[in-house]
């Protein structure tokens, strides 16, 4: 969680992950009833990592790894 909060600008931080973690907050508050800590955080980073993948693939900003050559 540190390298990603040092890898990303403040700007990147709040245009491009927090809207991402508050929908992912309120889809776990709303629909993840576990009675378990650990299996609700374990689905709330789940649904941050997937919708995050999502917003990165529908905006064309998602990672690209270089060519080896």
């Amino acid at each position: 969680m540190f390298t990603l909060f040092k890898s990303l600008t403040l700007r990147q931080a709040l245009f491009n992950q927090a809207p991402v973690l508050i929908a992912s907050l309120a889809i776990a508050e709303m629909f993840y009833k576990f009675h378990s800590f650990l299996l609700e955080s374990i689905a709330f980073l789940a649904t941050w990592f997937v919708l995050d993948l999502v917003v990165s693939l529908l905006f064309g900003t998602a990672t690209k790894k270089p060519d080896a050559t």
